[in-house]
């Protein structure tokens, strides 16, 4: 080999040893930390339709292009922005996962500061008596000595032990995060479903209560025809029991409407909590998702963000437990000074120091590294499958919200048509009866068939008031198919 094939390597090493002793140890150890062993993460594919089949295939009326994440507002009720406000500060859910960021970035730096040189200072002062029969001429038998000295150590972060322990720990934080976005997701949709229970509860208590009062006045009507020998005794207990049946229908819905009040109290932190009766039927609908739905959104779910950040910490601790099977090199140092007399501690003759150099490399050890680094590409290989599956379910709860939201919007006009005939048929059927056309069961009949109707009717408006619910959560919080992953 010729001399310029040897001459540009060992110049490049002889400046870089030149430099780190005019800039000193720490920029040295950063020139020698110069690879990471490990994988680099990259990340995996799964393979996913681009846009959700069940969207809508032309841009329906009121569709929306854009979500804003504080979608809640969507529905106009200044009752539901306050109870998620308080939510979001009240809720204990949201507090533990706070704790955790915080948790968790305290970990952040104390994996970064292992990076950086750790500085002690030690003092000492001891005052020694000798045998004087070992003591040689001219020593004295008792001897003071005092120090101050400066330590120092530093692992030079040659193999990327440290790099990726931190790029695990960052990972693990930013994770974190996610969590509480999915915490302050879940919390704010269970608020606004339990709500939306809440006002449909309300409206089934102000149909019930209407309904009990018509079988009242209803019973009241064919007892006095009862006692002017036009109705039975009959048609008289038939009435009773239908009106029975609503008061307790009525009792039934009250104790569910505290239920659902208590539940909204615990989420919000507000356990005294009190809402008074308010109409369904005052909420809007949100904006429908419009055509061609990209199945991309799902990315910016906070759950398969931290699955993400999950596997990004489990790729980075391959890279420790490999470099845990290498050498680790350290440099130690010591400044300070060392004297017999205190009042001589601090002169310029007292100044001792010492520098040192060490590297341990494991020989034997029972095979205990490589189980561990098997270990974690096994933690590895789990948390992928983990990530998939999480972009698994993120696309099936984007699917079933897309036909809920579809189908229960489509079934309003058949509940209104089903309302408006049994509506119809209770008005024919009273003037049947009263007119001696028709038994008092018809009109029993068509009470209890109102009575269902203007339920159903509830139960479909809260359906799709809670289907928009799990689209927007289902989606992370609104969407913005043409942004991609703009909209956050």
């Amino acid at each position: 080999m010729s001399d310029t094939g040897i001459r540009g390597p060992r110049a490049t090493l002889a400046k870089r040893v030149a430099r780190a002793r005019i800039v000193g140890v720490p920029t040295l150890a950063l020139l020698l930390a110069g690879c990471m062993v490990g994988p680099d993460y990259e990340r995996p594919e799964v393979a996913v339709p681009a846009q959700f089949v069940d969207a809508p295939a032309a841009a329906a009326e009121g569709a929306a292009k854009t979500v804003a994440p504080d979608w809640w507002t969507l529905y106009k009720d200044p009752q539901l922005d306050a109870l998620v406000a308080s939510a979001m500060t009240d809720n204990v859910d949201i507090r533990i996962a706070v704790a955790r960021i915080d948790e968790a970035q305290a970990v952040l730096r104390q994996v970064d500061a292992a990076m950086f040189p750790e500085i002690d200072l030690g003092g000492a002062a001891t005052r020694t008596r000798s045998n004087p029969a070992l003591i040689t001429p001219g020593s004295l038998p008792i001897a003071n000595n005092f120090s101050a000295v400066l330590s120092t150590s530093f692992e030079i972060d040659f193999w990327g032990r440290l790099r990726r322990a931190a790029e695990a720990a960052r990972a693990q934080a930013l994770g974190t995060r996610y969590a509480k976005d999915v915490v302050a997701l879940s919390l704010v949709g269970d608020v606004a479903q339990t709500y939306f229970a809440l006002r449909s509860l309300d409206a089934q208590v102000i149909a019930t209560r209407a309904t009990l009062q018509s079988r009242e006045a209803s019973a009241k009507l064919v007892d006095r025809r009862a006692r002017g020998g036009v109705a039975s005794a009959l048609d008289v207990a038939q009435a009773e029991g239908l009106r029975a049946q609503a008061s307790a229908q009525l009792k039934v819905l009250t104790r569910a409407r505290a239920a659902a009040l208590h539940l909204i109290g615990t989420l919000t932190g507000s356990l005294g909590l009190a809402i008074p009766e308010a109409s369904l039927d005052a909420i809007p609908l949100p904006p429908q998702p419009p055509a061609g739905l990209p199945s991309e959104l799902i990315e910016r779910r906070p759950d398969v963000r931290k699955a993400e950040q999950d596997l990004v910490a489990a790729n980075a601790q391959i890279g420790v437990a490999r470099a845990a099977m290498l050498p680790r090199i350290a440099l130690t140092g010591d400044l300070g000074a060392q004297s017999a007399s205190l009042a001589s501690l601090l002169e310029y003759g007292s100044r001792i120091w010492s520098i040192g150099f060490g590297l341990a490399q494991p020989i034997f050890d029972a095979g205990r590294r490589e189980a561990a680094l098997e270990g974690q590409q096994a933690v590895e290989r789990e948390t992928l499958a983990a990530y998939q599956k999480a972009i698994q379910t993120a696309f099936r709860e984007v699917a079933d919200a897309l036909v809920d939201v579809r189908e229960t919007n489509a079934a309003a006009a058949d509940y209104d048509a089903r309302l408006a005939a049994a509506r119809d048929a209770l008005r024919l059927a009273n003037r049947r009866y009263e007119g001696g056309l028709a038994q008092y069961l018809d009109v029993l009949d068509a009470q209890r068939t109102v009575n269902d109707a203007e339920l159903a009717q509830i139960m479909n408006r809260q359906a799709q008031l809670t289907a928009s619910v799990d689209l927007m959560k289902a989606l992370g919080g609104g969407w913005s198919p043409r942004e991609g992953l703009a909209a956050q």
